[in-house]
């Protein structure tokens, strides 16, 4: 990707705060944050897509069950946002902005196909995932347990959907 499609964010304001994780390193965990929350506000309404499209034999099992990964990510898209401005950050959380910073790969209008919807699905799923064990790491080497922990909650639901997607793909043929 070049720079004009992911710019590198400027450093971020900060609040100040009584919390004892310093300024550098709350401003680190804060571009590390709103980067995440750009995927997950991508993801969001990926599976929004996913949901409102799905056609096909399976279209209602798929069509509920892309309706509550939706709700599940809002719900990892508030904790990552909330945690950012507790950090004295701003969370950076519109759709413009997680569209020029996200790091997951477009979404496919045009797919119709329950199958092609598991695939697209579970393929964001799995970027997504891989990003958040990722922000584990990094937490964990700013000496920010709380953050390591939010994103081990978050990485725990997503593989748990994606293995409820991927088992629509999984069964012998």
């Amino acid at each position: 990707m070049n720079a004009t499609q992911n710019p590198k964010p400027e450093a971020p304001k900060m609040y100040e705060t009584e919390n004892d994780i310093s300024l550098q390193r709350r401003s680190e965990l804060n571009l590390l944050m709103n980067q995440r929350l750009a995927c997950a506000v991508d993801l969001q309404m990926q599976m929004k897509q996913a949901h409102w499209n799905v056609k096909g034999p399976s279209f209602i099992g798929l069509h509920e069950l892309f309706d509550k990964i939706d709700e599940a990510v809002e719900a990892y898209v508030d904790l990552i946002a909330e945690r950012i401005v507790q950090l004295g950050g701003v969370a950076e959380g519109t759709v413009r902005v997680a569209a020029s910073r996200t790091r997951l790969r477009e979404y496919p209008l045009e797919i119709a196909d329950g199958m092609a919807h598991v695939e697209a699905v579970a393929g964001a799923l799995s970027t997504f995932g891989a990003a958040a064990r990722n922000t584990i790491e990094e937490a964990n080497a700013l000496d920010d347990a709380d953050t390591a922990d939010l994103f081990t909650e978050v990485s725990r639901g997503i593989d748990k959907w994606l293995w409820f997607v991927e088992a629509h793909s999984q069964a012998p043929k």
